[in-house]
């Protein structure tokens, strides 16, 4: 009985000696990699370097400053950074804001200074805006009066200029000290005091008077809670609130804008 040949192909050698091609083409795709990123730090622009490394430590939450400046790539708080751009945004819209009552801040400053009053007027930047506190003994009011004094005007006149290029509101609050008055009260008594404000900047200084509206607070916001005479003198006053006319959540980041503006003049 003849034997039957096999079809069957013998399997084919395999070369030891070929395993070394594929660790050689390993390696050379390190050494490529390790050139590329050698070339690159060689050329590399200290400037964009630093946006780049604090651009890298605000995606993953790490603060290194306390400057804000998201345009440039500089890091927020991580108390105010949200995982989408929203809170970015709303920061440096607030920056924005608290840079322009600042400067609307110094320019009434100036003024008052040539005029030797700035010592009558005090200033406070919060979420609601610039408030320009008119305070003093007899510099505004007489007691139990709400006719507005010489100086009073003066100080007016000095600041409302200022306002009325921003086309920002204007709220004008008068206040009150908790005292008898010839008035039916004092509710009367400090509505038409911010009224009295309201006047002179509309129709002698020209602010538009679709701008700004007065309310009457009487004493039940006093600034100060004493009962000394010096007391009654930081009660009887008028708040001039330059408001803000961004949205609610830009505005309740003011105070971490106003810190890092602090921050970043003390630096």
């Amino acid at each position: 009985m003849s034997r039957r040949r096999s079809t069957r192909k013998p399997p084919e050698k395999f070369h030891v000696d070929e395993r070394w091609a594929v660790s050689y083409m390993d390696m050379i795709t390190v050494l490529f990699c390790l050139f590329v990123v050698l070339y690159a730090m060689s050329t590399v622009d200290q400037n964009r370097f630093e946006k780049l490394r604090n651009s890298l430590a605000t995606g993953f939450g790490t603060t290194i400053t306390q400057r804000i400046d998201t345009a440039s790539g500089t890091v927020v708080p991580p108390s105010v950074a949200k995982k989408d751009s929203e809170g970015f945004a709303d920061l440096a819209l607030a920056t924005k804001d608290v840079n322009r009552f600042a400067a609307i801040q110094k320019e009434m400053t100036r003024r008052l200074t040539v005029q030797g009053l700035q010592k009558d007027v005090q200033f406070h930047i919060d979420q609601r805006g610039l408030t320009v506190r008119l305070v003093g003994s007899q510099t505004f009011f007489s007691p139990d009066s709400s006719m507005l004094t010489a100086r009073a005007n003066r100080i007016l006149d000095a600041i409302t200029p200022v306002i009325v290029p921003t086309r920002l509101q204007v709220s004008v609050e008068g206040h009150a000290a908790n005292l008898r008055t010839s008035y039916p009260s004092v509710w009367e008594l400090s509505a038409e005091r911010a009224t009295k404000v309201l006047r002179a900047m509309v129709e002698r200084d020209h602010l538009p008077g679709s701008r700004i509206g007065a309310t009457g607070f009487g004493s039940s916001r006093p600034a100060s809670r004493g009962r000394t005479d010096a007391d009654y003198r930081q009660n009887r006053r008028v708040d001039v609130v330059v408001l803000s006319d961004q949205p609610e959540s830009v505005r309740a980041l003011i105070p971490e804008a106003l810190k890092a503006r602090v921050a970043q003049t003390r630096s």
